[in-house]
C-alpha cells in the first residue's frame, strides 16, 4: 500500500512543474484547504496541514491531501483556510509563528478580517488577503477535490505594503490550482462577492423556505426551475451565519434594493389590469433577460451558445451514446443540463451547442432516432 501521508504527489504524464516553490502549510483542512491540498500535490508541492479538528486533519492527510506537521517546517506559504470568526485570529497567530513565511487566507470575506487585524496593530507586510470563488454544497475533507478551482477566479487583495516577489507567491498558488488571479482592493471584492454569492444564498434560502410546507402535489411539479433557484439553499447554515454577518453591510443594501423591486411587482400584480401594470410585469422579466446577458459564459467569454433538449432513454449507456453520436456529427457539448421527470422513464437533457452548430446537431439527432423535446429555435 502506499504511504499517502509523506510522499509527495505522483509526477504523471503531462506533469507540468509547479510555480511554488518550497512547503505550503495549510491551516484548515476542510473542503478548501483540503482541495487546494490535493490540487499543489498532483503537482508534487511538499504540502503541510493542520486542523483544530484531528479527526478532520487525519481524514485530510488519509485521502491524500498533504502530511502531518514537523517541527523543523519552514513553510514558504501560508494557506489559512478556516471558518470566517476565527480568520483573523488564526492569520495573526501564523504570522507570529513563521516570521518569514508569506500569509494568505481564502475567506469569503475580507474586509472584515483586515480591519480587524490592522487594528490589533498586527505587522500585515507579509499577509495578502485572497479568495477562490469556488466551492461545493457540501464541506469537509472527504468533499475535497483536487479540480475545484480550475478555470475559476481568485480574487488577490493587495495594498500599498505588498511586496512583488510576496505577490508573486500568491499568485502562484492560484495558477498552480488551476485558477485564474484577478486583483481587487477588499472592499471591491466584499460588494461584489455580496452581489454575485452572498444575496443569492439568502434569495435561494429564502425561496427553498417556502417548499417546507408545501403540499405533497406541489412538490411533484418541481421542474429544473425550482432546482437551479434553489440549489445553494443545500448549504450549512453555521458558514452562512459567520458570512453574512461579516459582510453585512454591501448585503443588506442589496436586499434593500431588491425588496423595493419585490414590492414594485408586488403592486403591479394586486391588480394586473390597472394601467402600467404588464408594464412593471414585463420591465421586471427584460431587466432579468439584461442581467443574465451580462454573466460571462464559458472559460469567463461573453460567448452565447443555442440549446437543444433530447429526450433520453432511463437506461445505461444512454447518455454515452448521446455524446459519442455528437462527436461523430462534429457537435461539441459546450454544457449540459439532466432534468429528469417524476414517474417518466426518460429524462431531458439539455446541451448548449455552437450557434453555427444547433441545425446540425437537431438534423442528424434525429436522423439517428433521437426525440428532440426543443431547441432555441423554436
Amino acid at each position: 500500500m502506499t504511504d499517502t501521508t509523506s510522499a509527495p504527489a505522483g509526477r504523471r504524464a503531462g506533469f507540468v512543474a509547479p510555480r511554488l516553490s518550497g512547503t505550503v502549510r495549510i491551516v484548515g483542512a476542510g473542503l478548501l484547504g483540503a482541495s487546494i491540498g490535493h490540487a499543489l500535490r498532483t503537482k508534487g508541492v511538499d504540502v503541510v496541514l493542520t486542523d483544530a479538528s484531528p479527526a478532520q486533519l487525519r481524514l485530510a492527510v488519509d485521502y491524500g491531501a498533504g502530511r502531518l506537521p514537523a517541527e523543523d517546517d519552514s513553510p514558504s506559504l501560508i494557506v489559512v483556510a478556516v471558518p470566517p470568526d476565527v480568520t483573523a485570529d488564526v492569520i495573526q497567530a501564523e504570522l507570529e509563528r513563521f516570521p518569514h513565511a508569506v500569509v494568505t487566507d481564502v475567506a469569503s470575506v475580507k474586509l472584515e478580517p483586515f480591519r480587524t487585524l490592522r487594528a490589533r496593530g498586527v505587522d500585515l507586510a507579509r499577509y495578502i488577503g485572497s479568495h477562490p470563488l469556488a466551492g461545493r454544497e457540501r464541506g469537509g475533507a472527504i468533499s475535497a477535490r483536487a479540480d475545484l478551482f480550475i478555470g475559476r477566479p481568485w480574487v488577490v487583495c493587495r495594498d500599498e505594503e505588498t511586496k512583488a516577489s510576496d505577490l508573486a507567491l500568491v499568485e502562484a498558488l492560484a495558477l498552480d490550482v488551476g485558477a485564474m488571479p484577478l486583483e481587487m482592493t477588499p472592499e471591491e471584492h466584499d460588494r461584489s462577492v455580496a452581489l454575485t454569492s452572498h444575496v443569492p444564498q439568502v434569495v435561494a434560502s429564502l425561496l427553498a423556505g417556502r417548499l417546507a410546507d408545501a403540499e405533497e402535489g406541489a412538490l411533484r411539479l418541481a421542474g429544473q426551475g425550482v432546482r437551479d433557484t434553489t440549489r445553494i439553499a443545500a448549504s450549512a447554515p453555521e458558514l452562512w451565519v459567520q458570512i453574512l454577518g461579516a459582510n453585512a453591510a454591501p448585503v443588506v443594501e442589496i436586499l434593500d434594493a431588491l425588496a423595493s423591486d419585490l414590492g414594485e411587482i408586488s403592486d403591479a400584480l394586486r391588480q394586473p389590469g390597472a394601467p402600467g401594470a404588464r408594464r412593471i410585469v414585463a420591465e421586471t422579466i427584460r431587466q432579468g433577460n439584461d442581467g443574465v446577458e451580462r454573466l460571462p459564459g464559458k472559460h469567463g467569454q461573453n460567448q452565447r451558445f443555442e440549446s437543444l433538449v433530447v429526450m433520453v432513454d432511463d437506461t445505461a449507456g444512454q447518455l454515452g451514446r448521446l455524446f459519442g453520436e455528437l462527436g461523430e456529427l462534429g457537435v461539441n457539448v459546450e454544457d449540459l443540463r439532466l432534468e429528469h421527470s417524476p414517474g417518466a422513464q426518460f429524462g431531458l437533457a439539455e446541451i448548449s451547442v455552437d450557434p453555427a452548430a444547433l441545425h446540425g446537431a437537431i438534423t442528424g439527432l434525429q436522423e439517428r432516432g433521437w426525440r428532440i423535446a426543443g431547441s432555441t429555435n423554436d
